[in-house]
């Protein structure tokens, strides 16, 4: 049978999702202990990829197995072998053929900035510090832009493999809120320390697409570009025309969805 995994990881101890050599990464970990687990040899397949020092809340694999175990007791005993930074939320089922990157999808990233005085220890693995104070209207008006198809070279690493760089994004959505319990003497009257989030939604993301868009984004926050420049961004097709690549540990793929998926429960 085939089973559909929705794999949740703290990506800080990882290179990344896919296997590479001399490293370990979250493939060869799921590997590793679905063989131990099943008594076969398994191999994942992610619906994609995501890089070293990256999160996510719900990444899809499929894996084939001639176990007996019901599909959905599968989390259950796979989590108690896995490290504690990996967490199955759920397996089930699924049609023999069914593949997560043969089908329509709509994928959620989230970037988190803490913008403060100083660091919060609590958030240093999932948000990326700044003591800058970003201007979030300037950065909603730049996001706007993006909306849409567009070619989108000029926000992908020199460099990516990928057929076409043209890309879908369905919506940018960038909240801003202030830490409860947090208050800093002698700051009355300056802004506050707040986690900015940032929501990117589309059909697909080429490599550090998300983390360029981030990074753009916190540039014109600073009004370092007027958002308007995110269009001649676009249209230059240009790495060296957008902003910089936000660090890693900011970025959590945040959901999946396939509006086409039929579950087959045992």
């Amino acid at each position: 049978m085939r089973v559909k995994l929705v794999v949740a990881y703290d990506g800080t101890n990882y290179h990344g999702w896919q296997i590479q050599p001399n490293c370990i990464t979250i493939e060869s970990e799921l590997n590793r202990c679905l063989s131990e687990l099943l008594n076969e040899d398994i191999q994942v397949i992610g619906a994609s990829r995501t890089d070293t020092g990256v999160h996510s809340l719900g990444t899809v694999a499929v894996f084939d197995t001639n176990t007996r175990m019901p599909a959905d007791k599968i989390s259950y005993a796979l989590n108690q072998r896995l490290p504690e930074d990996i967490r199955i939320q759920e397996s089930v089922q699924c049609a023999d053929d069914w593949h997560p990157r043969h089908c329509d999808s709509k994928k959620t990233y989230l970037y988190q900035i803490y913008s403060a005085p100083f660091p919060m220890p609590s958030f240093r693995l999932n948000m990326h510090f700044s003591y800058h104070q970003y201007d979030i209207d300037a950065m909603r008006e730049a996001a706007a832009y993006l909306i849409g198809e567009h070619d989108f070279k000029s926000f992908c690493s020199v460099g990516t493999v990928a057929e076409t760089t043209v890309r879908t994004i369905y919506d940018v959505k960038i909240e801003s809120r202030k830490i409860p319990g947090v208050f800093i003497a002698g700051r009355e009257g300056k802004e506050e320390p707040v986690v900015i989030q940032i929501y990117v939604s589309g059909n697909g993301f080429l490599y550090n697409m998300v983390r360029i868009i981030a990074g753009t984004l916190m540039e014109i926050g600073l009004h370092k570009y007027p958002p308007q420049q995110i269009q001649k961004m676009l249209e230059a097709k240009d790495r060296q025309a957008a902003g910089p690549t936000a660090p890693a540990n900011g970025l959590t793929l945040y959901s999946y969805e396939f509006p086409e998926f039929s579950e087959k429960r045992s």
